[in-house]
This record gives structure tokens, C-alpha cells and sequence, in this order.
């Protein structure tokens, strides 16, 4: 191989001009290639287009004299528009490809081969399609005199105006003839060509010009740098870290000549960083805060630091096992041995006397250590010291013993619930007392099987949100049920998000609320018992007269008249009934019921409270007065209860009024009066009970709630009819507050919210 082909193959500037120059001269070529094509088509586009626009301009001109069948007149055109110099035939066929018009006369009804003359797209198709695209109806083709032609065909259609006006075309025959005009493309050829050679010229000399201003600039502006650059890379190779280079102001060369420079000064400091690592390694070793020792496969140590000497103090030679434990033999389990095996990592924890005589834990990890072929020559053993933390854990297995105890002895049910399942993770001593399972099948359950189908749904809704749920229903063994407030708190069990629930089992004071409340209805019995028995005389009298006009009449032989009878038996019947709904509307509000909340109108259950009292206020003469919003929402509550509540209040306002009257030694006072008020605020509904009695102090008001706090006399009230008033009211999710009025007397104001949607009517208690 000679040394230019050398030179030629290994020289970066000779790859440099070469590549460079044949990415140039493909480049250039393609320009050229690809412009000279554009150049052409869109040439022939023009010369196609103006041809198009020529023969439909002869297919207009001609269409009047073919209406008017005037072939002197379509001769004369077709002639004048053939004086153009690049026309070279025009031509009209009829459907036979006869020629009928032509602008060379000899020509005239010679017969053509219509595929020459690309006639046979509309003889193909029967019937003849009237749209033709353009490249259907043109060809080129070659002249006698060797120049190109372009013909193009346009089919004459069969108009209305020919079939029936004109001549004799039928009807059904779409196409009539076809035009055909031929024009020269020797002028366009030319243009072409000399555009293309034009092309070729810039192109060459482009690529010419390109190719010497590369070859110069590659050499000035690469080869001399890089010699320049070869040199001083030699002076670094000598020794010479601080040669400087030469290369001039270029940038990215400059850049390296600079690079090369700083590499050769770097290289230096390295040599005295290593240096200075080593020893900096060296101390690391000695200081670090755990204990390294180096052994050999006879599992001598080799080497080892400081912290290593002062837990163990060992001798030089000695073995490992005897250094760490004061063995006289290997370990049974020794993981510097398995890494001379595999040549992998192992650890894990030891024990043994540490030179102070105490017993010490240590966490251990193995690592080998190969020479330059990879063979394990030596292992490297790193023991941090866990016994503060092995102390630790022992405290903390101790910490965690005695508040299990406590967590178990827990005078409630604690549950651990799983915040995603429900199940039951752990629980304490009292909830297997309570619930009556053992603390095997409790650990099986799910949480929510204690709630009641009803309930279920909501209850553990509101487990996921609220803090506090009272008064829950609780199925427990053998089917029964008791009743608890539950407690609900997020925590973390075992790395799991759960739930807290501490219970607390209120089944006995439920039952205790629940004879107190009909303690209480039993005591409000008492108080409206004179008014009840005065709205029990009006039927009664009614019935007694009735009965006693027809009695004497009867023993007395004497005739009742018909309408006279039916009247007396009507009255009676319908006293009768009225004395059987006061003593079911007695019997329903004393009875014990079941708490239910459901779909409750307000305005409804005071209607029904007043009247068990119409008379009883009549006779004491104190006025009523309603103030009812009639379009007011219906809220969740219990109307059983709810009267009760209403009964209490309209009773104390009674007892109040009564009161001023027996301070003041007054009679019934025009002004006094009872003001029952119901309306909606937003999402609450308000009921204010309004009284123009003795009124009460501010501090005292807040007092009145409290069980057995009573304003009255002794003997006249239990102190208990609030309290309940106010539990019931709570149990409704609804507020109740007493206070003074401005002019006297007292204000009590009942509110509940009204609920977004009502589902079906849920039993939230069931009897206790």
C-alpha cells in the first residue's frame, strides 16, 4: 500500500475533505435532481392546462354553429384558431371516428382507429360516461418530424337542445362526437433543456467552489492545530505538565489546547490527591465507628483498626474466633468461611466477652477481597455493636407486655378494626365478656356483622368519618342485642391503617332513660287529668241525655219520631267516638314505644298535642295562639316523642301562667296567652313556644336541662320533664334552649335540621 493510500485512509483532514465533499456533492445533486424535476412537471402542468383551457375554448365557439348545424361556420373557426404556431391539428369524430372537421381538408371523413387518438374511454362504457378525467383524455406521441405532441380529446355531449331542436340525436345517445386538439411540445422541450442544462452548470460549479474552500479551510483550521496540538500532547508525555500550546484564537480548538493543558497540570495534582487519599483511606480504616478485621483462610487476622483493638484487644496471629469469642476452634456457623466458598457477601449477629468481661451483641457483614486475577485471597469482616440496642428491645418487649395488661384490662370493649375490611385485628379481655365470644372466633369476625341489617350501610359510613356514634344496636351471642356508644379513633396496627373502637355499653341506662320517660309520661297523665276528665264529660253528658230522653219515652210508651231517633242515635255514635279517640289517644301516649325516627310534619304533632288540651287551657282560660308556617319541610324524628316534648313545654307554660296569677293574687289577665310559632330557616325548622308567665332568671335557664332541677314547689313537679324534654330533642339530632322573654315571661326554642334526602324510614332503637 503505498503512503498517499495510507494517508488517504488514516489522515482525519483526507476523511474530513471526503466525507465533506461527497455529502456536498449528493446534496447539490439532489438539489439539482429534484429542482429540474419540479421545473419540468410543472412546465407540462401549464402547457396541459392551457391546452385544457384551448379546447374547451373551442368546444364553446363551436357549440352556436353546431346548433345551427352551419359546418362553414365551424370550419372557419376550427382554421382560425389553427393559425396558432404551436396547434398542430384540430379535429372533430363523430361517434364512428369519422373525421367532420379538421383544419388540414384532406383529412376530412377519413376513418381513424379511436385508440390512437384516445377515443375508446367513452367506447369502453355503454352508455358513454359524460365526466372523463384529464388523464384520460391525453396522450403524448411523437411527430414525423421527431418532436413531441400532446393531444388531448374532450367528448362533445348530447345536449336537450340537439335531440329534440336541433337534429336528428336521439334522446339516449350521451355522446355525440369528440373534439381533439394536438399541439407541439418542440418549444417546450427546448425551454426545458436549457433550463436543465443551466441547472447542471450552477450545480457543478456550486460543487467546484465548495470542494476548494473545504480543502483550504480543513487545512488551515484543522490540520495545523492538530499538529500543533500532537506536539504538546508529547511535551505532557515527557513530563512537561505546564508546555504551553499554541494554536491560535480558534474557539472549540483553542478550547482543547487549553483542555490538554489543564489535563497535564491535573495530572500532577492527582498524583499528590492519591497520595493523599491513601492516608486519608488509611485513617478512615482505623477510625471508623464499627470494628474491621482482615483474615486470611486460615482465618487469621491479617489486619484490624482501632475499634476492633478496643473491644477485643487481640494478639498478633491470633485467630478470629478466638480474638471474638475466646473459642479454640472455627465457629459451626462461620460466614467468613462461606465467603472464601462462594466469594459473596453474608451477615448476620453474634455474641460473645468483650476484654472488659461483659457480654456484647454485634451485627456482622462479610465482604472478600480478590487480587488482580479475581481469586479470593483474604475476607474482610465489618461488626457494628448492638448491645445498647439488643437492651433496648429487651425494654421494649417489657413496655410492650405491660401495656398489653393494660390494654386488656381495659374496663370496655377496645376493638382493632381494619379501616379497608372491618375485620377485627385484636381485641381486649372485655370485649370477650361483653360480646360472649371467645377471643378466637371474636379475631374471625367482622365488625360490621354486629350491626343490624338496617343500620349496617350508614354505621359504617359514619365509623369511616365520625368520632363519636351513640346509641348503636349491637348483635352479640346467642341472638341478643344490647345497645352502645362507640368511640371511633384512626390509628396504626402492624404497619395497617385501622380503626380504634372503644364501646361502652349503655343497655342498662337506656332502660333506666326509658322508665324515667314513662315516668314522665305517666306524671304528665297526672297533671292533665282534670282536663282530660272535663273532655271526657261533654260526650258523656251528651250520651247520658241522649240516652235518658229515650229511656222516658220508652216507659212511657210513647212514639219517638223517626228523624227525632235517628238525630239522638247520631249524637250518641258520634260522642261515643270522640270518647274512644281521647282515651286511644291517652292509652297511645302512655304506652312504652319503640324509638323511631321517620318522616315527621311538626305542624302535625302540635295540632295533635292541643288537642288533649283545648279545654282542659279553656278552663283555665288561657289563650292559644298559632303562628304556623303551613309549607313547613318534614324532618326525621320520633312524633310519639315529640309530643311528649310538646306536652312538657305547653304544661310548664300553663304552670307558669297559673304561677303569676297565685304571686301577684290576681285573676286571668286579658294578655295572657300561649304563642305556638313554627318556621324554616335555611335547612332548619324552628318551633318557639311563647308564654306571658312568671318567666325565669338568665341563671337559672342554664340549670333547667339538669335531672331533678325543678322552679316548682315540692310535690309539684319530679324535675324530670325537661331533662327527658331535652334527651328526646337530642335524639332527634335536633337543639332546644330556654330564655327569658323581653316583656316578660319565657321563650323556649326547639330546632331540627332537615335532612338533604330521606331514605326509607330507619328504626334507629328498638324497645329496650
Amino acid at each position: 500500500m503505498s503512503d498517499f493510500t495510507k494517508y488517504l485512509r488514516h489522515s482525519l483532514v483526507s476523511k474530513l475533505v471526503i466525507i465533506i465533499g461527497l455529502t456536498v456533492i449528493l446534496s447539490i445533486s439532489a438539489w439539482a435532481y429534484f429542482n429540474i424535476n419540479n421545473i419540468k412537471t410543472q412546465i407540462m402542468k401549464n402547457v396541459i392546462s392551457s391546452t385544457d383551457r384551448l379546447t374547451n375554448s373551442i368546444k364553446l365557439g363551436t357549440h352556436y354553429a353546431m346548433m345551427l348545424n352551419s359546418r362553414d361556420d365551424i370550419t372557419q373557426i376550427i382554421n382560425n384558431i389553427a393559425t396558432q404556431p404551436e396547434i398542430e391539428n384540430i379535429r372533430i369524430y363523430n361517434k364512428d371516428g369519422q373525421i367532420k372537421f379538421t383544419n388540414h381538408e384532406e383529412e376530412i371523413d377519413k376513418i381513424v382507429d379511436i385508440k390512437e387518438v384516445a377515443c375508446d374511454i367513452c367506447h369502453k362504457q355503454d352508455p358513454a360516461p359524460v365526466q372523463i378525467g384529464m388523464e384520460q383524455r391525453m396522450r403524448f406521441f411523437r411527430s414525423e418530424k421527431g418532436h413531441r405532441l400532446l393531444g388531448i380529446v374532450q367528448p362533445i355531449c348530447n345536449e336537450p337542445g340537439c335531440a329534440f331542436d336541433c337534429h336528428f340525436h336521439p334522446e339516449h345517445q350521451t355522446i355525440l362526437g369528440t373534439l381533439d386538439v394536438v399541439v407541439s411540445l418542440d418549444q417546450t422541450d427546448r425551454q426545458i433543456l436549457k433550463i436543465e442544462k443551466g441547472i447542471i452548470k450552477f450545480a457543478l460549479w456550486t460543487i467546484l467552489i465548495t470542494a476548494v474552500i473545504i480543502f483550504f479551510s480543513i487545512l488551515q483550521f484543522v490540520k495545523k492545530p492538530i499538529i500543533k496540538l500532537i506536539e504538546g500532547t508529547e511535551k505532557i508525555a515527557e513530563g512537561r505538565y505546564n508546555h504551553y500550546i499554541d494554536i491560535g484564537n480558534d474557539y472549540e480548538i483553542g478550547l482543547l489546547g487549553t483542555a490538554i493543558k489543564k489535563m497535564g497540570a491535573q495530572i500532577g495534582i492527582n498524583q499528590a490527591e492519591l497520595k493523599r487519599q491513601k492516608n486519608e483511606y488509611q485513617s478512615l480504616f482505623e477510625t471508623a465507628p464499627c470494628m474491621i478485621t482482615v483474615q486470611d483462610r486460615e482465618y487469621r487476622l491479617l489486619r484490624w483498626n482501632k475499634g476492633f483493638n478496643d473491644r477485643f484487644d487481640p494478639e498478633p496471629g491470633s485467630h478470629c474466633y478466638h480474638a471474638y469469642k475466646g473459642l479454640e476452634e472455627k465457629c459451626s456457623d462461620c460466614p467468613v468461611e462461606k465467603t472464601f466458598v462462594d466469594g459473596k457477601s453474608h451477615y448476620g449477629e453474634a455474641e460473645g466477652m468483650g476484654k472488659n468481661g461483659e457480654k456484647n451483641h454485634w451485627m456482622f457483614i462479610t465482604s472478600p477481597v480478590t487480587d488482580t486475577d479475581g481469586k479470593v485471597v483474604a475476607a474482610m469482616e465489618m461488626s457494628i455493636d448492638i448491645t445498647l440496642r439488643r437492651r433496648l428491645e429487651k425494654e421494649l418487649q417489657r413496655s410492650e407486655e405491660k401495656y398489653h395488661a393494660i390494654f386488656n384490662n381495659i374496663s370496655n370493649p377496645v376493638f382493632v378494626v381494619d379501616i379497608q375490611t372491618f375485620e377485627i385485628r385484636d381485641c381486649n379481655n372485655k370485649a370477650v365478656e361483653v360480646y360472649g365470644y371467645s377471643r378466637e372466633i371474636l379475631l374471625k369476625k367482622i365488625f360490621s356483622d354486629f350491626f343490624i341489617q338496617e343500620e349496617k350501610k350508614q354505621l359504617i359510613k359514619q365509623m369511616k368519618c365520625d368520632q363519636e356514634i351513640n346509641k348503636v344496636q349491637h348483635l352479640v351471642q346467642n341472638g341478643r342485642s344490647i345497645y352502645v356508644d362507640m368511640w371511633v379513633s384512626p390509628s396504626k396496627y402492624s404497619s395497617r391503617e385501622v380503626l380504634l373502637v372503644t364501646i361502652n355499653d349503655i343497655t342498662r341506662r337506656l332502660k333506666t332513660e326509658q322508665h324515667l320517660i314513662h315516668a314522665g309520661k305517666m306524671a304528665t297523665l297526672g297533671e292533665m287529668s282534670s282536663g282530660i276528665a272535663h273532655e271526657l264529660n261533654q260526650p258523656l253528658s251528651v250520651i247520658k241525655s241522649s240516652s235518658s230522653f229515650c229511656l222516658k219515652k220508652m216507659r212511657k210508651n210513647e212514639i219517638i219520631e223517626k228523624e227525632i231517633f235517628w238525630k239522638l242515635i247520631s249524637k250518641i255514635d258520634g260522642n261515643v267516638d270522640r270518647a274512644e279517640k281521647i282515651i286511644h289517644h291517652m292509652r297511645q301516649f302512655a304506652r312504652k314505644s319503640e324509638i323511631k325516627l321517620v318522616r315527621t310534619n311538626v305542624n302535625t304533632v302540635l295540632q295533635r298535642t292541643f288537642e288533649m288540651f283545648n279545654q282542659q287551657l279553656k278552663i283555665h282560660g288561657i289563650d292559644v295562639i298559632w303562628d304556623r308556617n303551613e309549607t313547613l319541610p318534614e324532618i326525621l324524628a320520633d312524633p310519639d316523642r315529640l309530643e311528649q316534648v310538646f306536652i312538657n313545654l305547653v304544661i310548664n307554660a300553663k304552670d307558669a301562667i297559673e304561677e303569676k296569677w297565685a304571686n301577684q293574687g290576681l285573676s286571668r289577665e286579658d294578655n295572657d296567652k300561649i304563642t305556638i310559632i313554627t318556621r324554616p330557616t335555611n335547612d332548619m325548622v324552628f318551633i318557639e313556644i311563647h308564654d306571658t308567665g312568671i318567666g325565669i332568671k338568665k341563671e337559672t335557664a342554664d340549670k333547667l336541662f339538669e335531672p331533678f332541677f325543678t322552679t316548682k314547689e315540692v310535690g309539684k313537679g319530679t324535675g324530670l320533664g325537661l331533662s327527658i324534654s331535652y334527651g328526646i330533642v337530642k335524639e332527634c339530632s335536633g337543639g332546644i334552649s330556654i330564655e327569658p322573654g323581653e316583656s316578660g315571661g319565657t321563650i323556649v326554642i326547639i330546632s331540627f335540621p332537615v335532612p338533604d334526602v330521606f331514605e326509607d324510614d330507619l328504626v334507629y332503637e328498638n324497645s329496650i
